[in-house]
């Protein structure tokens, strides 16, 4: 189900629409950002859910033996092509997905590649994407929120999956790197200052400004 917006739009310009990847490690804010996002643009930015979560929070088995965890990755690798290209229908100026194919190079166990079990390469999924916005885990115990019921990983688990993601992502030319930093609305507003700078003219001025403070607390977000 994707993220609908408050906003209204009378746009009826024909969009090139840009494919967006927002990833990071585990706990670095990305469902919170989605979900202010959902509510800040037009409805010609959607917003994808995580095929993650749409895998696993199915009942899809979640654990760690090496033949299961290959099993997820292309059954998360399917759903995540499917989800966005139904996002592609409308007319769309940006679909913003949660994660991208490519993250599932991260989380592949072996030696073998994921990209040769579904039939593709690194070099055509990141092809997929106009831009990639990388939200950085947070380093520190104290600062990594565990309150998700599908995230599993500990803090250091978490950091070492953002780094994997970090490298997996390293080769696309258009990627933003967005620190980790204890000012999560200033992480906010960094994220949809990219976005907007991607909208077309015609939808840009429908952008909902942001509160000079967070609505909610910060850590409640994450």
């Amino acid at each position: 189900m994707y993220l609908r917006s408050w906003v209204r739009c009378d746009c009826e310009a024909v969009h090139s629409c840009k494919r967006v990847v927002l990833t990071g490690g585990p706990g670095g804010g990305k469902t919170a950002i989605l979900e202010l996002i959902g509510h800040l643009f037009c409805p010609h930015v959607k917003v994808l859910p995580e095929a993650a979560g749409v895998v696993f929070g199915g009942g899809f088995p979640r654990e760690r033996l090496p033949e299961l965890q290959r099993a997820a990755q292309r059954a998360i690798f399917y759903v995540q092509r499917e989800l966005e290209a139904s996002a592609g229908v409308g007319n769309p100026a940006i679909v913003l997905c949660d994660r991208g194919t490519v993250d599932g190079v991260a989380y592949w166990p072996g030696s073998d590649s994921l990209f040769d079990e579904v039939g593709t390469t690194l070099d055509q999924q990141m092809g997929r994407y106009d831009v990639v916005i990388h939200l950085r885990t947070p380093r520190h115990v104290e600062d990594y929120n565990v309150d998700n019921p599908l995230r599993i990983e500990t803090a250091v688990e978490a950091a070492a999956a953002d780094d994997r993601i970090f490298a997996a992502w390293s080769r696309h030319p258009r990627r933003v790197v967005i620190d980790a930093t204890p000012d999560f609305f200033a992480k906010v507003r960094q994220t949809i200052d990219v976005l907007r700078g991607l909208l077309p003219a015609c939808c840009e001025h429908h952008v909902v400004s942001l509160p000079a403070r967070p609505l909610v607390a910060p850590e409640s977000l994450l």
